[in-house]
């Protein structure tokens, strides 16, 4: 004699709802574009040394001098980030001067919070 289960509802909800879009391959493909250039260990405080002077602006000068790398190295990384459009940089007379762009970071920022973190930050 067999033994019988018993039978769970089918109106039992096994996902939660969505609260806002998810994103298109698309823009998940920029993204990680984007991502991955935050993903070096040298990017990333190239990226915070930038945020963390006056003014969220820094000189190249200032930027090599804080690593053990050659100028074309830090030149490199430096570029990654621009093409990933998280640094944007001006000319003045022979140095670049380097700033953060605020709106990648804050879409980087949405992307990685939950609708609940959104509404409170």
């Amino acid at each position: 004699m067999s033994k019988q289960l018993p039978v769970v509802a089918q109106e039992t909800l096994c996902c939660s709802p969505l609260t806002r879009e998810p994103l298109t391959e698309t823009r998940s493909a920029e993204l990680a574009r984007v991502f991955k250039a935050l993903g070096d260990p040298v990017r990333l405080r190239l990226l915070s040394l930038i945020a963390s002077h006056a003014g969220g602006e820094a000189c190249v000068c200032d930027l090599t001098d804080a690593f053990e790398l050659t100028g074309p190295t830090i030149s490199h990384h430096l570029k990654v980030l621009r093409e990933a459009g998280i640094i944007d940089g001006e000319r003045r007379g022979t140095w670049i001067y380097y700033r953060v762009l605020p709106s990648m970071l804050q879409t980087l920022s949405a992307v990685l919070m939950t609708p609940a973190q959104a509404t409170t930050a």
